[in-house]
């Protein structure tokens, strides 16, 4: 695995281990590099007050934000089971906020990454920041 991929995979990976997943059993890690290369993790929070936690994806972009980054030039989200784990529709749309329509999004279960995508594949023709500014 490239090395750039692999540290999003162990980053995830760790994540995904600090998960709070009690009501569904569903733990999910997520893993971010900034456009300066900065990994950042965020792992599924649960509530009983559901719906009220919060994705892997939506933690590890808080955690960029908190840490000073501000663009997403690569994502990697882990979860469980057969199926692949992409994150939600919400979650494109956090992510689209700050990556382009050309990042990777890596799908990977524990044992290694299995699909990747755009972000434009994953949601095509999306709205953005730039239809706000004038600039689309």
């Amino acid at each position: 695995m490239d090395p750039d991929l692999q540290s999003l995979f162990e980053a995830a990976r760790a994540a995904r281990a600090h998960a709070y997943a009690p009501y569904s059993g569903f733990s999910v890690g997520a893993a971010l590099r900034d456009t300066d290369g900065r990994i950042y993790a965020g792992c599924n929070v649960e509530n009983a007050a559901y719906p009220v936690g919060t994705c892997a994806e939506a933690g590890a972009i808080a955690a960029m934000m908190a840490g000073g980054g501000r663009r997403i030039s690569a994502v990697l989200v882990m979860g469980p089971g057969p199926g692949l784990v992409t994150p939600c529709g919400a979650c494109r749309q956090r992510i689209r906020e700050f990556a382009a329509s050309e990042a990777p999004i890596h799908v990977a279960d524990p044992d290694g990454v299995r699909a990747c995508f755009t972000l434009g594949a994953l949601l095509p023709d999306s709205f953005g920041p730039e239809n706000l500014s004038g600039d689309a």
